[in-house]
């Protein structure tokens, strides 16, 4: 059941194509600060409640992020692995026609679950504006060479994850550059995590895929590691190391645990065995704000995901606005950096856990951007020192 209040959702939108087959939905959670934002997922049992759940997470990423977005999320009722390219295609174009009394106007697509740069070029040829999704193939230009995609591939959202790791562990006085890190999952988000923390002087002592865990007391070499993950399928087959079950990644002793794959990994089963001294939520809802508040209470930083992965939303505004890749890069070091920062010294301040300060911070954005478009005076309030000096 959706789930109704002050916030939204403004719009859902159903969609029904009978010669593709395409039966998609699209929910437009909140527009105050700008046209929704969100990916496109394509699953066998996505549910409009599902995407309306997304839609309102999106709501509060970009309102932290500080982005001109609201939240939205779109859902296609399809099995992808059932479908042959042009039939998926058909299916994209189609709901890029569907969307056009709202898209770009209102939402604005991008990659979801199953859907990538491709699906994004197939949707926008669809709809007949190059602004209504982002995430799109380098090669596709509003103009020759002008306004052209970013795909998710460039890795904004793990650069992202880099900086907020960084701007994180100097709040909680790890000093130096060479504390050691724990990385479960090894696709788009946690290599190029990994890539960047290497490069700074970070030691990952362990990563983690599907088939388990590879650990070694000396760090890992990142280029190494990808080149044995490209041509044997997996991380456990790097030498020298150690391979462990999935479960013992969670338990290495390290200055930072970033889960990056898979929801719901840090739980009842496994949240007494963690050791490391915060972690960085690369991956979307890795453990329950339940779970973020026990490690609070053991002095455990946790940097929620709405903080720490928000580099692909920002990426996907820098494609919105136009920008060269470089000049992306830049604004997500600056927004991610900043947002954290922001986020960290308010939960310190009200003595709160960093999950409740971004909710706050998110939604006060929000709700003075529905008070101004609706007219309602704002109240009267003073920024905290701290916050001040964020800026």
């Amino acid at each position: 059941m959706v789930q109704y209040d002050e916030f939204g959702p403004e719009k859902i939108f159903e969609v029904y194509d009978p010669r593709t087959g395409l039966r998609g939905f699209t929910v437009i959670d909140n527009t105050a600060l700008g046209p929704a934002k969100g990916g496109i997922r394509m699953m066998p049992g996505v549910d409009i409640d599902e995407v309306a759940k997304l839609a309102r997470t999106m709501t509060w990423k970009c309102s932290l992020a500080g982005l001109p977005f609201g939240g939205g999320k779109s859902g296609i009722v399809a099995d992808p692995k059932k479908l042959a390219p042009e039939q998926k295609a058909a299916i994209m174009k189609s709901f890029g026609r569907a969307l056009r009394p709202i898209a770009p106007k209102y939402y604005i697509a991008a990659p979801d679950m199953n859907t990538a740069e491709e699906e994004m070029r197939a949707f926008v040829e669809g709809n007949g504006s190059f602004k209504s999704a982002t995430g799109k193939p380098a090669d596709l230009c509003e103009k020759p060479g002008v306004n052209c995609g970013i795909p998710h591939e460039y890795g904004s959202t793990g650069f992202g994850v880099f900086h907020s790791t960084v701007v994180a562990a100097k709040f909680v006085k790890i000093f130096g550059k060479d504390f050691s890190v724990a990385i479960e999952g090894f696709g788009n988000v946690g290599t190029f995590a990994m890539k960047y923390l290497t490069e700074y002087g970070a030691k990952v002592l362990a990563v983690s895929d599907s088939k388990g865990t590879i650990f070694n007391k000396d760090g890992l070499d990142y280029k190494k590691l990808m080149e044995v993950k490209a041509q044997t399928g997996s991380v456990i087959n790097y030498e020298p190391g150690e391979k462990l079950p999935n479960e013992k990644l969670f338990e290495q002793e390290v200055d930072v645990l970033i889960p990056s794959a898979i929801p719901d990994v840090i739980n009842t089963q496994n949240i007494g065995k963690i050791k490391a001294r915060m972690i960085v939520e690369a991956a979307n809802i890795p453990m329950t704000p339940e779970t973020e508040k026990k490690l609070h209470d053991r002095a455990i930083l946790v940097v929620p995901d709405f903080v720490a992965n928000a580099g692909g939303v920002i990426s996907s505004y820098a494609e919105y606005k136009g920008k060269h890749p470089d000049d992306m890069f830049k604004l997500v070091e600056k927004k991610v950096t900043k947002n954290t920062k922001k986020v960290l010294q308010r939960a310190k301040k009200q003595k709160i856990f960093p999950r409740q300060a971004g909710m706050e911070i998110a939604v006060e954005r929000v709700r003075e951007a529905m008070d101004k478009r609706d007219g309602v005076a704002p109240a009267k309030k003073e920024s905290a020192p701290d916050e001040k000096k964020a800026e």
